[in-house]
């Protein structure tokens, strides 16, 4: 219950860190008087008061409350310390309540919001907490500060397909890290998040002279950034068409990358190397399978809703190139059932899954489908996503065989063997399959 003048004190409180008069708060909705007289606790606030005013403020009607624990110094605490739902939604209320701290301890705050929002999928608010954070940086006036939100600003819009902004993103943070001489980790980190930008936007040679680079300045590591590197180096490679050497990139991360360092990145690793499987010519879904198994039995103790989707999807994939057709429905069903907190990229590998499955059934809106796919992932600076499915839509049409005579069914047909998708893209730390996508997106993230 909303009390004065604990209440009035609050709303003062988070009105003057907004920077606004009583005269803008108030609005066309409100007297200035009574707004007033709320503030200094003479008038008691009704429900419609407080909803109107954490409207206008941004806010959730339960964000008036006093915090218990009386700063965003001590949710920030709580939170890096134990990474709980509770703590965290604990954080994102203080963070709202103190806008007039530090910046710096803001720019923590936002920090730990983001890679909250990023474990989960919830790449939508990820990308609002990094855009505040990038602001920070700039305010705080910290190089360090401003190169960290930028690359993690860069990969996060990658995995929404938002190419050209994670470009320029990724481009200003290198620029920084080597004008202002930052260390190995600064540096490091631009040239992850440059690289994979570049091979998503088509820029392959330049990945590729990136890629060298960042696999040089690592040298010699074991850590997550270096699988990380490893990783992003073998995506460049399969775009170059060199399979055994992105498959010798991922073995060598798989083999010393301990899952004490980062087990949710050990986890995606095997998806990754999964799908490289089935990708490569000729596809070993054997192999596939082995990797699948591996990440399914540490998901008991690392699972995220984004990672449980990235394994289904990929079931769903194997099944498909295994000949298993009515699986792969199944789990595209399912996916579709479920709230999409895939990348750009996962969503969009649904979707060419989805209207495969309708070309093998004879069923001509596939390969429209496919089509239409293509030419948005080209309008949305996604060259090679685009090329990959203008790929996979040959693949389709070839292995789809001829026609089925008349009076048999289409789907009797069937393919003379499979067309393997996935490609592994760079990580990046969702519409689904069977779902309308929207205009100017194949299918809207949600990294």
């Amino acid at each position: 219950m909303l009390r004065q003048p604990a209440f009035g004190h609050r709303l003062r409180k988070l009105r003057t860190a907004r920077g606004l008069s009583q005269t803008a708060l108030a609005g066309e909705g409100m007297s200035t008087s009574y707004l007033s007289r709320l503030e200094s606790g003479a008038r008691r606030p009704t429900g419609r008061a407080v909803d109107y005013l954490a409207g206008r403020l941004g806010l959730e009607p339960g964000d008036f409350q006093e915090q218990a624990t009386g700063s965003l110094v001590h949710a920030l605490t709580l939170a890096a310390s134990t990474g709980s739902g509770d703590t965290v939604e604990a954080l994102r209320r203080a963070l709202a309540a103190e806008g007039h701290e530090d910046p710096v301890l803001r720019w923590q705050a936002l920090w730990l919001l983001a890679q909250s929002a990023r474990l989960q999928g919830d790449h939508t608010a990820e990308r609002d907490h990094l855009t505040r954070l990038v602001a920070l940086g700039e305010e705080a006036g910290v190089s360090e500060l401003r190169v960290r939100g930028l690359t993690r600003l860069a990969r996060c819009l990658r995995s929404i397909g938002e190419i050209t902004p994670a470009l320029d993103a990724a481009v200003d943070a290198h620029r920084i890290a080597l004008g202002e001489q930052l260390g190995v980790e600064d540096r490091a980190a631009a040239l992850l998040a440059l690289v994979s930008v570049q091979a998503e936007a088509g820029r392959v040679g330049d990945a590729r002279v990136y890629a060298d680079e960042l696999t040089a300045l690592l040298e010699g590591r074991t850590d997550a950034l270096w699988a990380e590197a490893m990783w992003t180096s073998a995506a460049v490679r399969v775009r170059q068409g060199d399979h055994a050497g992105a498959l010798a990139c991922l073995d060598e991360a798989l083999d010393r990358f301990a899952s004490q360092e980062d087990l949710i990145l050990w986890i995606r690793l095997r998806l990754t190397t999964a799908r490289l499987h089935l990708q490569r010519l000729p596809a070993d879904p054997a192999s596939a399978a082995h990797r699948a198994a591996e990440a399914e039995a540490a998901l008991a103790f690392a699972g995220t809703p984004a990672l449980r989707q990235d394994l289904t999807a990929l079931k769903a994939d194997l099944a498909f190139a295994t000949g298993h057709y009515d699986q792969a429905r199944t789990l595209l069903a399912e996916l579709a059932a479920d709230q999409p907190r895939m990348t750009y990229r996962g969503q969009v590998r649904l979707e060419i899954l989805r209207h495969q499955l309708l070309i093998l059934g004879g069923d001509p809106s596939g390969v429209q489908g496919l089509r239409t796919l293509a030419q948005q992932a080209q309008d949305d600076a996604n060259i090679d996503l685009a090329a990959e499915i203008w790929r996979v839509l040959a693949d389709a049409l070839t292995q789809a065989g001829p026609p089925a005579p008349p009076g048999v069914p289409a789907a009797a047909a069937g393919p003379a063997s499979p067309a393997p998708t996935g490609v592994p893209a760079s990580p990046a730390s969702p519409a689904a399959a069977g779902r309308a996508v929207p205009s100017g997106r194949v299918a809207a993230a949600g990294s």
